[in-house]
């Protein structure tokens, strides 16, 4: 497993969170919108067991509804502890982001390089 893969695994939990946050999508719709912003190696395959968990954790729960264009879908929306599940995991990667961007840029300094 890749070190990006490994980082990944660890907020991709946040990132379902945060794209369900603005708008109620199914499946497909979300690998989609996650590979627009960038995260290209998230995958259907890797999409569905992350939703089925957090729907089993009560953090999204599922509505099926009719498509347009085939059988009805199911679009996914947080709940209450949904909401608050990813507040949580913002301001946990807000407390972990700085510093470990301030550490790993090149001009970086530490009280032990000053």
């Amino acid at each position: 497993m890749s070190i990006r893969s490994q980082l990944l695994k660890g907020i991709l939990d946040g990132c379902v969170l945060a794209v369900i946050e603005r708008e109620a999508v199914y499946g497909y719709e979300l690998s989609r919108k996650l590979q627009e912003i960038g995260l290209s190696d998230v995958s259907e395959g890797t999409i569905y067991p992350v939703l089925l968990r957090l729907q089993k954790n009560k953090l999204i729960i599922g509505e099926m509804r009719p498509s347009d264009f085939g059988p009805n879908r199911k679009y996914y929306s947080l709940t209450a502890a949904g909401k608050e599940a990813l507040e949580i995991i913002s301001e946990e990667w807000n407390q972990l982001s700085v510093p470990i961007n301030t550490l790993l840029s090149k001009g970086g300094n530490t009280k032990e390089s000053k």
